[in-house]
């Protein structure tokens, strides 16, 4: 899902302001509501997603043209509206909102504050779903711009500020691409579960008949050959030749568990092997859980005891 990359761009001026939000948005007219006042922004790009944070010193309104992605967000303080489709909705502290669909245009209206957004390519929620064009499934979309409830809305806000701490702890550079994928991913499902969307959750009767034994070891004999890589569920069903859908009712029917779930251990075993081979003095449970994909190093350490019995340092200086 490619490399970690980060900005810091800083606005002193009204007229920096609209140079700096039409660099970053592309077609936009920006009108201002009150006092000349800048902006600052830190960028982070994780793979194919990227995580805004602005502080705002003034009030605008932004007219933007068509976006070909997912923009979700949250208010920490100040407020925001958007009008687009012939819809308004307003957002204040706390309030998690989608600000448009892909392709629609919008005017957004900020009203000072911090605002943290996520810029999501379309495609990505149809691969953490379980949805595969072309086939009978159809592809994700959303369907409000509103969190489904405020508990929905506060898991969003602490996911977000989950996938920035650990963004922020990495190097700057391509070399955790199994932690990058993870956090992205991560981010993705926690918008399926927020906002309201039409993706599937049952598997059809077809996938039920597929769901067998032989798809479930062609798929476990995949993730054991492939852990290393960045592999999606998709990826796992084309090697056990049936859908996504039958690849995630043959682990639970037979394993109780999902293909994530399992990948996950398998990729525990190997941080395992590495860290009782490893030379404690060139390596680190850090590095090795990175290596891995297990983005936080924290909640590494408990599902490794949780697993072995033992702490991972334990492991490495044994």
């Amino acid at each position: 899902m490619g490399a970690v990359a980060r900005r810091v761009l800083v606005a002193v001026d009204t007229e920096s302001t609209l140079a700096l939000l039409s660099d970053l948005r592309g077609d936009v007219t920006v009108r201002l509501r009150g006092a000349r006042g800048g902006m600052r922004l830190r960028q982070d790009r994780i793979g194919p997603v990227t995580m805004d944070q602005t502080s705002f010193d003034t009030d605008l309104d932004v007219d933007v043209g068509p976006v070909g992605k997912l923009v979700f967000g949250h208010v920490s303080n100040g407020a925001v509206g958007f009008r687009t489709g012939g819809a308004e909705h307003w957002h204040s502290n706390g309030g998690a909102y989608l600000a448009a669909q892909p392709g629609h245009c919008r005017t957004t209206t900020v009203r000072g504050g911090v605002h943290r957004q996520a810029v999501i390519d379309p495609a990505l929620p149809g691969q953490v779903a379980g949805t595969e064009p072309g086939r009978t499934e159809r592809p994700v979309r959303f369907t409000g711009y509103e969190a489904i409830s405020s508990a929905a809305a506060r898991t969003w806000r602490h996911t977000y500020a989950y996938a920035r701490d650990i963004v922020g702890d990495l190097p700057d550079t391509a070399g955790h691409q199994l932690v990058v994928s993870n956090v992205a991913r991560l981010l993705v499902a926690t918008a399926l579960a927020t906002f309201p969307n039409n993706a599937l959750t049952e598997p059809t009767i077809e996938d039920r008949h597929d769901g067998h034994v032989a798809t479930l070891h062609r798929a476990v004999a995949f993730i054991d050959d492939n852990a290393h890589r960045d592999i999606t569920v998709a990826e796992i069903a084309e090697a056990a030749h049936v859908t996504i859908r039958a690849v995630q009712h043959a682990f639970q029917r037979h394993m109780g568990t999902t293909p994530t779930a399992y990948l996950r251990r398998v990729r525990l075993d190997h941080a395992h092997q590495e860290l009782v081979a490893a030379d404690p003095t060139e390596q680190t449970v850090t590095g090795i859980a990175y290596r891995w994909g297990f983005p936080s190093p924290s909640r590494f350490a408990v599902y490794y005891r949780d697993v072995y019995g033992v702490l991972p340092g334990r492991t490495l200086r044994n």
